[in-house]
């Protein structure tokens, strides 16, 4: 039997899997960098913002960016006593399945998860903020493996809680748990088993997120910590390079990898430092800013096309050259907070009062096209907490969080 042209048709795309423009598997995306390669968005807003897709107000208490993968996006939260991970659809907010993580965090900031689950295959990985590390089936949250930081890694429980997204390269999971046994570990993802950890690096755990590079051939991991920044080898652990850091009250931002170097930046007056790698794992430090430059807390900064973009605590939002560090400009007109990238624009988010604006990225200057006030916003948010989560951009849309209200919005053009 012949089919016609247009059954034809139907029966080809019926064998095709339906495709995702870009999914957002883990921790400021697939790169670890919090920019998306999404084009065909919104290049302005009107008055009130983009439309509202839709509202989900059951993400229990904490600050979980959200993992999008496949239509379904999976964050955490702490609903009562308990640490959850959840599953909504990402299309329309509705809730698909919840798992234990493990008991609650409680703290000043804001109570629950701070992490962001990391999706791969057919596994879910997520660290509470007591350090309970989760390993859950995709499709029902079933529980696989557990592996607790501190009971079992010999971690100590750092002061505002576990907030690292853990790192899953080829076969392994890269933690952190810090402490006598090794600062850093590596465990099968299949079993949780323990692969290795680095025993030479006694560093306690702080709050940045590993990355993976490879630098000359050697494929390690870096890391971020109170007095160093480092990388050990993804074979074993042993450390390959490391150079102090003077990270002082809070150590949050991802080191960010470009070619053979690796930029880093902390607030508290910490300021901002960029390192080359050599042939030999040496370290070159190509300039050291105390104070200076991009001081960021926990926004987030972004490179794009050799420049810098974050909010510093010293001068507002910046834009900073990456060879040299140099200033290009700097602007006060939205208030300190989280930044993500998509199609030629940066979306940041004024942690003090929801404030989104949406602003070309341009060495130039801060071009605004469109602003709006995140609404409703959370009744359960501490004394002193904020508007923390990182915007994210996938397939269309602009998700926000606020403690247990998730915002999805159009942005599609």
């Amino acid at each position: 039997m012949k089919l016609s042209y247009p059954l034809l048709c139907a029966s080809l795309f019926a064998l095709v899997p339906a495709l995702h423009a870009e999914d957002w598997p883990a921790w400021r995306g697939a790169k670890r960098d919090d920019s998306s390669s999404e084009k065909g968005l919104l290049k302005s807003w009107l008055a009130d913002g983009p439309k509202a897709a839709w509202v989900f107000k059951d993400a229990g208490i904490g600050y979980s960016g959200p993992a999008i993968v496949g239509g379904k996006l999976y964050t955490m939260g702490a609903r009562e006593d308990v640490e959850q991970i959840i599953c909504l659809d990402a299309m329309t907010g509705k809730e698909l399945w919840s798992a234990e993580l493990g008991p609650v965090l409680q703290n000043n900031w804001g109570d629950g998860p701070r992490a962001t689950p990391t999706v791969d295959g057919d596994m879910i990985y997520a660290m509470s903020a007591k350090g309970h590390l989760v390993c859950v089936a995709l499709k029902d949250g079933k529980q696989v493996w557990k592996k607790k930081m501190v009971e079992e890694l010999g971690g100590k429980l750092p002061g505002w809680g576990y907030t690292e997204s853990v790192l899953v390269d080829g076969d392994l999971v890269i933690c952190t748990p810090g402490g006598d046994k090794g600062a850093v570990a590596a465990l099968d993802k299949k079993t949780g088993e323990l692969k290795w950890q680095s025993a030479d690096l006694k560093e306690e755990a702080w709050y940045s997120s590993p990355v993976v590079a490879e630098f000359h051939g050697k494929r390690q991991y870096v890391q971020l910590v109170h007095g160093n920044l480092f990388a050990v080898s993804s074979k074993d652990g042993a450390v390959l390079w490391k150079t102090p850091w003077r990270g002082g009250v809070a150590v949050i931002p991802t080191p960010i990898i470009s070619g053979s170097s690796v930029y880093i930046t902390s607030g508290y007056g910490a300021g901002c430092k960029k390192v080359t790698i050599g042939n030999d794992m040496s370290v070159t430090t190509d300039y050291d800013m105390e104070g200076k430059g991009i001081v960021n807390h926990h926004g987030g900064v972004i490179l794009l096309d050799g420049k810098l973009y974050g909010h510093s605590d010293a001068g507002g939002w910046t834009c900073q050259n990456f060879d040299d560090g140099k200033i290009l400009w700097q602007e006060g007109k939205l208030g300190k907070g989280a930044i993500a990238y998509a199609d030629g624009h940066f979306y940041c988010v004024d942690e003090n009062d929801g404030t989104v604006a949406l602003i070309a990225a341009s060495p130039k200057g801060w071009e605004e096209t469109g602003r709006f006030k995140l609404s409703p916003q959370t009744q359960k948010r501490k004394k002193d907490g904020r508007v923390w989560t990182h915007p994210v951009i996938v397939n269309g849309k602009l998700y926000l969080r606020d403690q247990e209200i998730i915002h999805c919005y159009d942005v599609k053009g």
